[in-house]
């Protein structure tokens, strides 16, 4: 296991989350629909309307991992946290970087009360739905996601 250091981000991570999320998408073979930019990030995630928060896994003053959530609602349990993307650099994979920025992020979610803690993970993702699974977390097969995509 490797320690690295959980923090909150600030606005000078952005460009190596931004990295690390391009990386995301490469691995989940849909880089062609990233077009965000750490720009972007930084106006989302620190501007005067925040819409998202975001920790970061740090060795050496390098990020290496993100997990980035936000409070989405639940008409049936209330406040929900929601992790939307959450990445390890993939040379430090399997070295409990992953399991350090999970935890911080499910205390974040007990910490709020809120009443459920949510994210997606890709039917494929072998060693993704591995990880959940130590978890005893729920993975639902029942529910189809749907979306419209304006960009």
């Amino acid at each position: 296991m490797i320690k690295s250091t959980i923090r909150t981000a600030q606005p000078n991570d952005m460009e190596q989350v931004h990295n690390l999320i391009r990386e995301l998408a490469i691995y989940e073979k849909s880089e062609k629909e990233h077009i965000n930019t750490a720009e972007q990030l930084i106006i989302d995630g620190f501007g005067p309307e925040k819409i998202f928060d975001c920790i970061v896994a740090e060795i050496d003053n390098i990020v290496i991992g993100f997990a980035l959530y936000y409070t989405s609602y639940s008409t049936w349990k209330g406040s929900c946290l929601y992790l939307e993307d959450f990445l390890v650099t993939e040379r430090l994979r399997g070295k409990g970087i992953g399991k350090q920025l999970f935890d911080e992020v499910l205390a974040i979610a007990k910490k709020r009360n809120v009443g459920r803690f949510e994210w997606q993970v890709l039917d494929w993702n072998e060693p993704a739905l591995n990880f959940y699974r130590k978890y005893n977390s729920t993975l639902d097969e029942e529910w189809i996601n749907g979306k419209i995509s304006f960009k």
